[in-house]
């Protein structure tokens, strides 16, 4: 979909359809939905008296201007009560716009910036909004079908954000900039995570990864086994020890000639690649296995994010890692009470072969403690105690540094992927004594989510470091969280991409 910005009034814009809104409790619309509503003779205005159109949040009308303007379709969204708007709530009319702007056959559609003017946003963060929103709500997987599902409908082939004051043009086509290349990478970490695993292979990973580096700028260099041996990671060689595709351990890396601060240390995104998980010999149900192949949801984000750490040329030093392997089941596998020796030189004995993915963080962990790095954000779909604390809306933050928690939860806060902060406190080692080793790798099912972070915690070092509990939410299959979210699509969702991205463009700002 081509993206534009254009100067002007929407009513004079020639189009399959344009998109205005309306806040709820509004009676007689003003600024750009007002003009239109003149144009029209006032047919707004009919929809709201008769109760038509009440304004909340995600509604929709469609009118036919019949020639008393360009466009051939009027839509108006709804925006919810004003004293309750936000970025959000843009992201959401926008997503639900433009799905119907695409249900009623319109291949060429305009809009104006929700929030941009009585909203009281900024502009350009609000435009930033409409296209995440828009772009997201579009979003289909090119699933290999002998025929395709959306061969005979109409593809929305533009977007024109429509302006009408001159002098903020340049607020509105940077913030669609921006929008548009963080919805691209969001596009390529929900494709990572919806192809199946004997396409996704840990190979094809590192390959898409490679591509991607070469395409935005960004240096990309793949271990293969016999160096992750030699860089002591046996933590995350007793996971793959039993497969048959290779492990590859993935360092992507953003560092532009001009830095914000030349002395600090690379930002570090460490990304859970467990391309398919049947638990191992610790074998997972047969229902349980199903959409195992979301379990690289983490290094989808991460890879994404690199994605747009590098369209966006942020002037910051950023590191991505991304391990990735196959958990199955086979006469090399590891097994319940192996013990294993990882990059640090800690000593893991097994107890759960599935739970593997805090294996081959740990691992990663140590390689980012050679960067000597600034901070260390790990993400992954690391526990089903997560699913059971928070769902999967809102995503777990275990974190050793206020500053680095509080900058995390206002990007979550403002990108709509919301985090909570969860306990990390050492008692909880406890759980993790081995009588043979110096770790289990699990700590039994209470407070297993925390046993988990707490696992990775003695693979860090004295930098800030954030671990992100993702489990549930890179996978969305219809859940009752995500039925008020327009741009959230069934299958891969890229969470947490965009909160990673909001607070690297933060640290620069």
């Amino acid at each position: 979909m081509e993206i534009k910005v254009e100067q002007g009034g929407i009513q004079t814009v020639t189009a399959d359809a344009i998109i205005v809104n309306l806040f709820k409790g509004v009676t007689e619309p003003g600024g750009a939905t007002g003009v239109v509503n003149q144009a029209l003779g006032g047919a707004i205005g009919e929809l709201i008296a008769g109760a038509d159109l009440r304004g909340k949040l995600g509604e929709t009308a469609v009118l036919y201007p019949r020639g008393a303007i360009p466009a051939r379709r009027v839509i108006v969204v709804g925006l919810g009560e004003a004293d309750k708007f936000n970025l959000e709530a843009v992201r959401e009319a926008s997503g639900v716009a433009i799905k119907q702007a695409k249900k009623i056959g319109a291949a060429n559609v305009a809009t104006i910036v929700h929030g941009g003017g009585i909203g009281g946003l900024d502009l350009a963060e609000a435009a930033q909004a409409v296209i995440e929103g828009s772009m997201l709500a579009l979003y289909e997987y090119d699933a290999p079908r002998a025929k395709k599902e959306n061969d005979d409908k109409t593809q929305i082939g533009s977007l024109v954000l429509v302006e009408f004051d001159e002098t903020k043009i340049g607020q509105v086509e940077a913030g669609a900039q921006n929008g548009q290349a963080i919805a691209e990478a969001v596009y390529l970490a929900r494709t990572l995570v919806n192809q199946p695993s004997n396409t996704a292979t840990p190979t094809a990973i590192a390959e898409a990864a490679q591509t991607m580096c070469a395409e935005v700028g960004l240096t990309c260099r793949i271990l293969e086994e016999a160096e992750m041996r030699e860089e002591k990671m046996g933590a995350l060689l007793a996971v793959t020890q039993g497969a048959a595709e290779p492990a590859k351990f993935i360092i992507m890396e953003h560092k532009p000639a001009q830095v914000a601060d030349s002395k600090a240390g690379p930002v570090v995104l460490v990304g859970k690649g467990v391309a398919f998980d049947t638990g191992g010999y610790s074998l997972k149900p047969a229902a349980s296995m199903v959409g195992m192949k979301g379990d690289m949801g983490g290094a989808a984000a991460v890879i994404g994010a690199m994605q747009a750490v590098g369209r966006l040329n942020l002037p910051l030093h950023v590191v991505g890692l991304v391990p990735t392997v196959e958990n199955v089941v086979s006469a090399t596998s590891y097994k319940p009470n192996d013990v294993f020796i990882a990059k640090n030189g800690l000593s893991i004995e097994i107890i759960s072969t599935d739970a593997e993915g805090r294996l081959i963080l740990a691992d990663a962990l140590c390689y980012a403690d050679t960067l000597n790095p600034a901070a260390v954000i790990d993400v992954a779909t690391l526990t089903g105690g997560k699913m059971i604390a928070l769902g999967s809306r809102t995503e777990a933050l275990f974190v050793t540094d206020d500053q680095l928690c509080e900058k995390l939860l206002a990007a979550g806060q403002k990108s709509g992927e919301p985090l909570w902060r969860m306990p990390l406190d050492p008692a909880y080692d406890r759980q993790l004594k081995s009588e043979v080793a110096d770790l289990k790798n699990t700590g039994g099912r209470y407070a297993s989510a925390v046993t988990a972070a707490r696992f990775l915690a003695h693979f860090t070092a004295d930098w800030p470091w954030a671990h992100i509990d993702i489990a549930g939410s890179a996978l969305h299959e219809g859940g009752p969280e995500y039925t008020s979210r327009s741009y959230v699509t069934k299958g891969g969702t890229g969470v947490p991409l965009r909160t990673l991205v909001e607070y690297l463009r933060n640290l620069v700002k």
